[in-house]
């Protein structure tokens, strides 16, 4: 067992259970050797590959080329995506005896990938290694390291951001202070990397998460407990207490203490681990029914976070299907994707609710970086599609299930949303590409049809089958080469990957700037049939499918 029961300090009718996960494991590193000074040595400037980051290694190279010239310094990238490991450039700095400067760490998920480089280089390779990150992500750089066992490994920052600046105000970051010690950019990078860095102890946590919250005080208090320790979405919640929670768990045939999952707000953060217990703590705190307990099960299952800490301030969606959805009274026709329905709505809560807690947290300027955030995040868009009104299979007929099994679906992204009314006689074709161009291409675009339209785009378009009009979506989402490889987000997340072979990329990235090539991966472009039909309105939702869970497997 991985809990340990406090005794409660207060009446049995104010017992209540503690809602978060299971941290991971820390092991302790050691960093790699220090060479004392850096006199005809080989430093290396690892670019992450991510919004500018380049820009400013160039100018920490102008700073060696100006303040220490015996220094070699050699101005490389990694192999692909800055989330992927290198082990032939980790190997290639080792053989020729170098250190490394890594960087730059500017958003909620390159800042845990440059730390996790960081201390790889260190502790598996042996390369003296130092990373650069702006000042926004102190504490997420802070807490990757002190997961990875390696607190005390190097860190640098500058003042954020770095995509856009001038070559001139990137000379100014390196040679200026840095905002968070005060202490001069390229000093600290250069005592980094040649003096010891002092042994700490590795992060410990206790692995006996408690189950029963200790406390004191009358419900109110209690309610204040949870909103101060972050374990709301700041809305009132249901205390879960230990008749509630029993219920819960009276619908399902799991364990209480079976392992349901794994889960991090991003990568390189520490997966945290869940029971079934631990997942219908949180369903209670929702106001979910215990009947929607199965479902619940299934999205923790699926180890996709709703939380996620993307600075692009990205939200899940659920798609549910099968039998479930009248069992348990979900909405999928008028209102569906609103505030109408308790299943829908709750179920949804609480998808979030067990994905900040039982995942670490989800802590704005720490575990939560969405510079904007998303108004989504409250219920998870979660609605069922309307399948008996579609002219297709339903989503997970399309994904390889059967008509009878019941299942959940996750999207992540809805950063993204364009809608309109129908589709006109003349023009439609022009009117939904316009829509598909106006969705982010890193993750594809979910077509939301009021049944009404679904029957226009069998009507007028001749879609008498789901996969004709993905392939004409797929088709008609095209945009000159020049400009799809400008965007930004294809800069950051799918030029790397096509300027090192991964296909269909390659081919892309050879096109001629203004050949028009397919904007989207045909594989991530879905249809869902949702909505009552009291008009044809219907919306495009940017959000790439991450998992889709059998909800049987959790009865």
């Amino acid at each position: 067992m991985l809990d340990t029961e406090k005794a409660p300090s207060t009446r049995e009718d104010l017992v209540v259970f503690d809602p978060t996960g299971y941290p991971p494991k820390v092991t302790a590193k050691t960093a790699a050797p220090r060479p004392g000074s850096l006199a005809g040595r080989e430093v290396f400037l690892v670019d992450s590959r991510f919004d500018d980051s380049v820009e400013l290694l160039k100018q920490v190279q102008a700073w060696f080329g100006r303040q220490m010239p015996e220094v070699t310094v050699h101005l490389v990238q990694l192999a692909g995506y800055y989330g992927d490991d290198d082990p032939q450039l980790w190997d290639r700095i080792r053989e020729a005896r170098g250190l490394a400067i890594i960087g730059v760490g500017h958003c909620s998920t390159c800042s845990p990938a440059v730390s996790t480089h960081a201390v790889t280089l260190e502790t598996r390779y042996g390369v003296p290694t130092v990373a650069i990150h702006t000042e926004k992500f102190d504490r997420v750089a802070r807490s990757v390291v002190r997961m990875a066992g390696l607190p005390n490994a190097p860190l640098v920052f500058v003042p954020q951001p770095v995509m856009g600046r001038t070559a001139e105000e990137l000379r100014a970051y390196v040679e200026g202070d840095d905002p968070i010690t005060g202490r001069p950019v390229m000093q600290e990078v250069v005592e980094a990397l040649t003096q010891g860095v002092e042994a700490a102890p590795a992060a410990r946590f206790d692995r006996t998460t408690p189950r029963i919250v200790d406390h004191s005080g009358d419900e109110a208090a209690l309610h204040e407990l949870f909103l101060r320790n972050n374990w709301t979405d700041k809305l009132p919640i249901v205390l879960p207490t230990r008749q509630r929670v029993e219920e819960m768990l009276a619908h399902t045939s799991r364990k209480p203490d079976e392992v349901v999952g794994r889960m991090q707000p991003t990568r390189n953060r520490g997966l945290w681990e869940y029971t079934v217990e631990k997942v219908a703590v949180n369903a209670v705190m929702s106001g979910a029914r215990p009947e929607y307990f199965p479902v619940i099960l299934a999205l923790a299952a699926s180890g996709v976070s709703a939380r996620g800490s993307t600075s692009s301030s990205g939200s899940a969606m659920v798609v549910v299907n099968g039998p479930v959805r009248h069992d348990i009274g979900m909405n999928c026709g008028i209102g569906a994707m609103g505030p109408y329905n308790h299943a829908n709505a709750t179920i949804g809560r609480a998808y979030g609710l067990l994905s900040q807690n039982l995942q670490g947290g989800s802590v704005p300027g720490e575990t939560f970086m969405g510079s904007l955030g998303n108004a989504y995040t409250y219920n998870s868009i979660t609605f069922a599609e309307n399948e008996e009104r579609s002219p297709w299979e339903p989503l997970h007929v399309q994904l390889g299930h059967a008509p009878t099994d019941s299942t959940v679906s996750v999207f992540f992204g809805c950063r993204s949303t364009t809608f309109s009314l129908g589709l006109r006689e003349r023009y439609w074709r022009e009117h939904v590409r316009d829509m598909l161009l106006g969705t982010d291409a890193i993750t594809g675009p979910v077509l939301l049809l009021d049944p009404i339209t679904a029957r226009q785009f069998v009507e007028r378009g001749g879609f008498d089958t789901k996969a004709k009009l993905i392939d004409w979506l797929h088709d008609t989402a095209r945009m000159p080469a020049g400009r799809f490889w400008d965007l930004q987000l294809v800069q950051n997340y799918v030029y790397p990957h096509a300027t090192f072979g991964t296909e269909p990329l390659a081919t892309k990235l050879k096109a001629a700037e203004d050949e028009e090539i397919p904007f989207f991966l045909k594989e991530r472009v879905h249809v869902v049939v949702v909505g009552g039909e009291s008009n044809g309105y219907w919306q495009m939702m940017g959000a790439r499918l991450m998992a889709t869970v059998s909800v049987d497997d959790w009865r």
